[in-house]
């Protein structure tokens, strides 16, 4: 479990952010890397064949084949499916090569749980990427009586992460959506999550309608892909454009 230390339990610059050129591609496909676009070995059919497992499973037992998880967990790394149990009882005939129990980069996750359960995949390589910047925010934060190596302050409440301050200059992440560079971001704890507005907003945009007020936006993303927004915060539509909400926001 070394390779992914501390998984724990499981404006205006947003239009910059939203390229033209994602917008015209990503709910054609370009929201998949080329890799995970792949027959038989990429996500697309690694995700069919766990989603009929699951469901294969759920109808013989009466429940989900899922590991344990505290309650305060959140939504995207909550869900966990026990793949193992899958194959042993004959529901999978092998664990696909993206899964972290054979050395890939994913978990297998359930959403809609209770009602509607549907896999995605929770991608580790951001998770260790955030983690990796929690741990010298974290750092910075002990040193320094409290204070946050804090940036500008891009939404109320919402921060970016100053690298030079957190000596995290070095760790960069890619969207799992567009591959596009994500930000790192932080609410006013020093809690640090990725920053999914651009790929929200280029969405959004290629959608043609205006979500609703109170919607969720990260329900977006589940729709247009097969990974999940790991390590985000809730967003609302304000003002034209996606908005994080840390916690305790009005």
């Amino acid at each position: 479990m070394d390779k992914y230390m501390g998984l724990g339990s499981i404006g205006s610059s947003i239009l910059k952010l939203a390229r033209p050129l994602l917008l015209l591609c990503v709910l054609a496909g370009c929201m998949y890397p080329e890799e995970q676009q792949q027959p038989g070995g990429g996500s697309r059919e690694s995700v069919r064949r766990v989603q009929a497992a699951v469901e294969e499973y759920q109808q013989r037992e009466g429940l989900l084949p899922i590991l344990n998880s505290d309650a305060d967990t959140p939504r995207y790394e909550k869900f966990v499916v026990d793949l193992e149990k899958l194959r042993s009882q004959g529901d999978l005939d092998e664990i696909p090569p993206a899964a972290f129990e054979q050395g890939g980069n994913a978990y297998f996750l359930i959403l809609n749980e209770e009602t509607a359960p549907i896999v995605k995949l929770m991608d580790l390589v951001t998770v260790q990427k955030v983690n990796d910047v929690q741990r010298q925010v974290n750092r910075y934060k002990s040193a320094h009586g409290g204070s946050l190596p804090a940036g500008e302050e891009y939404y109320p409440g919402v921060y970016a992460v100053d690298h030079k301050l957190a000596g995290s200059s070095a760790v960069t992440l890619s969207s799992v959506y567009s591959g596009q560079p994500l930000e790192f971001i932080m609410d006013g704890e020093g809690k640090v999550y990725a920053d999914y507005s651009a790929d929200i907003m280029t969405a959004i945009g290629q959608s043609g309608t205006a979500p609703d007020s109170d919607q969720d936006l990260r329900t977006v993303l589940e729709t247009a892909s097969y990974y999940v927004p790991v390590k985000s915060l809730p967003y609302l539509w304000i003002g034209g454009k996606p908005v994080p909400q840390p916690p305790h926001s009005p």
